[in-house]
């Protein structure tokens, strides 16, 4: 999952030095949205390996 937010990262920063604003924004929000679900699934594995001790 991480994999993918910096890929998608990548893509939108190359895209906005070429001048693609749309491609960039739009690859901006997808790697922004990956990295939230990325945080949000690390998190509660966190907690359920904590609650499995």
């Amino acid at each position: 999952m991480l994999g993918w937010a910096i890929t998608f990262l990548i893509v939108a920063l190359i895209a906005a030095v070429l001048g693609f604003g749309g491609i960039a924004g739009a690859s901006a929000g997808i790697a922004q949205i990956l990295f939230v679900i990325f945080l949000i699934l690390f998190v509660v594995s966190l907690v359920m390996r904590a609650a499995r001790r």
